[in-house]
């Protein structure tokens, strides 16, 4: 994690991928390597936690589907 990054709990998927978008401009404006190391540590730590809540997202999109329609192909 990243020291200056607390309470990812507390933003939502929005504000996380803007917060993404923002530091990736940033990251390509600077040429200064120290600079560029900070911003890609702290995008990492974003892009974590997106990629973690979009896994959550699709496992209960999964869980909550349709299973209905399973048992109307019968392959024998």
């Amino acid at each position: 994690m990243h020291p200056l990054i607390t309470d990812l709990d507390r933003l939502k998927i929005g504000e996380i991928e803007s917060k993404v978008n923002d530091l990736t401009k940033k990251y390509f404006m600077t040429s200064n390597p120290g600079v560029q190391a900070q911003i890609s540590s702290a995008l990492d730590a974003y892009r974590e936690e997106l990629s973690k809540r979009q896994a959550s997202e699709w496992e209960k999109t999964m869980e909550s589907r349709n299973k209905g329609l399973d048992k109307l192909i019968n392959v024998s």
